[in-house]
């Protein structure tokens, strides 16, 4: 079974910025304080079960994700890691700038690029090289639980190699709003966060910063511990 506490390197947009608070009153949870929010009477509206449809990605936190979710090597600390991240964020380097649209990925509803970025992919493969030495090896029952019958061949490489199979090439940008949804129900809702979301005015976005998420224990959602802006 998978250890904790776990750590997560992510991208969250601010603790005061727009779209934190937009992202985290639809999850129902603001991953900087740990507080529980009511929801968007819009969300109630068209989904009386919203905080079903919403109950994955509340785990979690709002965030798009650069290094998945990990517990620490042998003879890793969480103050090593704080400092790496510290490290990573103070060497200078282009800062992603996206257009950010609603959109369905993979039957779930996020905030994502509308067009690919590549200092985003640069960034977020530098996570993942960069941070890898405090991840444990993968064991046996962790790469079951991935399914990998189910990945590419490329995505099992990946796997194998960074213990996650969704980096580099695989990488997608998303910042999670919903759990995975049936298509004759994804319409509606994903036409109301669209509209949501446009009240937002939010035509750029720059992913200027990286978030240190903790998860103390199994039933814990995780949380922001640690925040770095980036150099340019």
């Amino acid at each position: 079974m998978t250890g904790f506490p776990r750590y997560a390197i992510y991208f969250a947009a601010g603790r005061d910025s727009a779209l934190t608070r937009f992202g985290a009153e639809l999850l129902g949870y603001d991953a900087y304080t740990g507080d529980e929010l009511p929801f968007p009477a819009d969300a109630l509206r068209i989904a009386p079960d919203w905080r079903d449809v919403t109950s994955d990605p509340r785990k979690y936190g709002f965030h798009a994700t650069l290094k998945a979710p990990m517990t620490l090597a042998p003879g890793k600390t969480e103050a090593e890691l704080s400092a790496a991240c510290a490290s990573f964020a103070g060497k200078a380097r282009p800062i992603p700038a996206i257009s950010p649209i609603v959109d369905s990925i993979s039957g779930f509803i996020a905030v994502i690029p509308a067009e690919p970025v590549d200092a985003l992919q640069q960034l977020a493969a530098d996570c993942v090289r960069e941070f890898d030495s405090f991840r444990p090896a993968l064991t046996a029952e962790d790469r079951a639980r991935r399914k990998p019958e189910k990945l590419s061949e490329r995505q099992r490489d990946y796997l194998d190699r960074w213990g996650y199979p969704y980096v580099m090439e695989e990488f997608r940008f998303h910042m999670t709003l919903t759990g995975r949804l049936d298509a004759g129900r994804r319409g509606p809702i994903l036409e109301m966060l669209r509209g949501s979301f446009a009240a937002l005015k939010l035509h750029t976005l720059t992913v200027d910063r990286i978030a240190l998420f903790k998860q103390d224990d199994a039933k814990a959602r995780f949380r922001i511990i640690g925040e770095w802006a980036l150099t340019l």
